[in-house]
């Protein structure tokens, strides 16, 4: 039965004001939730609280209802993989692996059995017998994996561990990962700066900014329905338009827009691929485009609609060039307002 993690009002700090300010979070049994966020958000002050590297001044973190404040480490039921490998260069693989089922009390052929097993999970067989510093460093990365995963963790936390990897190996042992929580069922929290391994691996992503919990939801939510505009601009890149509500419809640069959202005052949140190019039978604002850029897989362009630049992501066989004029429509559906 996986365990579920709750942090309730967590508030650490390091003597000069708090770097998690009332941090309140659930995450539900055998999912992954990632925490994301700029260096210095507080991400990994969060996990290492969880862990009980930190003790928090104010707040809770209770495991399946029990609190874990009055409970050491070692005794809590976690398992943790840093941004280094950290293994013992003296023991050999095998003995890194099994080394927390040595510290449990497990007989030392339960033990050989089990760090077998959990080498072949990460695709790593026939390594038992050497040492740390004759593997590459994606295979230590992913022993650190299998000393965690043997002693069967009810939390597994991760704290940017792909990060000092090269860009391919990073793929590849992200993917490992993700299936083997999937396998496991175990109920993980990841610490990353980085927004695709967040959405890539992610059930849910906890956005956090100057040591506050900014938006929980999909990946999906944060992208297409941000709850504030840090987190538009966050996560991903989109147009943000001044405006004002009434009567559910915002009026603005772009002309008139139904919206969900109390009157007043309101920023119009568009992402740069809602954008669209249309006709000039179809609703919108007619703009100038200012410039292009070729990427490939599509074109980025900007365009002056009436003194407002947007910004537009429109599939490579659209031709659009400097100078031309176009007609440009926003869906409702993929918009969202916040407030400034």
């Amino acid at each position: 039965m996986a365990t579920r993690v709750t942090l309730e009002d967590l508030v650490v700090d390091y003597g000069a004001g708090p770097v998690v300010d009332g941090v309140s979070l659930d995450v539900e049994p055998g999912s992954l939730v990632a925490l994301l966020g700029p260096s210095g958000c507080g991400k990994s002050t969060t996990l290492r609280a969880v862990a009980g590297l930190l003790q928090p001044r104010a707040g809770d973190v209770r495991f399946d209802g029990r609190s874990q404040l009055a409970v050491a480490p070692e005794r809590r039921p976690v398992a943790m993989v840093f941004q280094a490998p950290l293994l013992f260069p003296h023991m050999s693989i095998g003995d890194n692996v099994a080394f927390g089922l040595r510290m449990r009390g497990v007989d030392r052929a339960e033990r050989r059995r089990r760090a077998q097993e959990a080498l072949e999970r990460v695709q790593l067989p026939g390594v038992a017998d050497r040492r740390p510093g004759q593997l590459s460093g994606g295979q230590e990365q992913r022993v650190s994996l299998a000393r965690a995963l043997v002693v069967q963790p009810e939390v597994l936390l991760l704290d940017e561990p792909f990060s000092a990897l090269d860009a391919s190996l990073r793929v590849e042992v992200r993917e490992l990962v993700a299936q083997l929580q999937r396998e496991a069922g175990v109920t993980t929290l990841f610490v990353t700066h980085d927004q695709e391994e967040a959405t890539v691996l992610a059930d849910r992503v906890a956005l956090m900014l100057d040591g506050r919990l900014e938006q929980l939801g999909t990946p999906r939510e944060l992208y297409e329905k941000p709850a504030t505009l840090a987190v538009a601009r966050f996560f991903g890149t989109a147009n943000a338009f001044d405006g004002m509500v009434a009567d559910g419809c915002w009026t603005g640069p772009l002309g008139e827009v139904p919206v969900v959202a109390a009157d007043g005052p309101g920023v119009l949140l568009v992402r740069q691929e809602a954008v669209r190019v249309v006709g000039p039978e179809h609703p919108g604002v007619d703009a100038v485009v200012l410039r292009t850029s070729y990427a490939g897989t599509a074109v980025r362009a900007w365009a002056d609609a009436g003194g407002t630049e947007v910004a537009l992501v429109v599939d490579p066989t659209t031709r659009l060039v400097a100078g031309e004029r176009v007609r440009l429509h926003v869906p409702p559906e993929h918009c969202t307002v916040v407030r400034r």
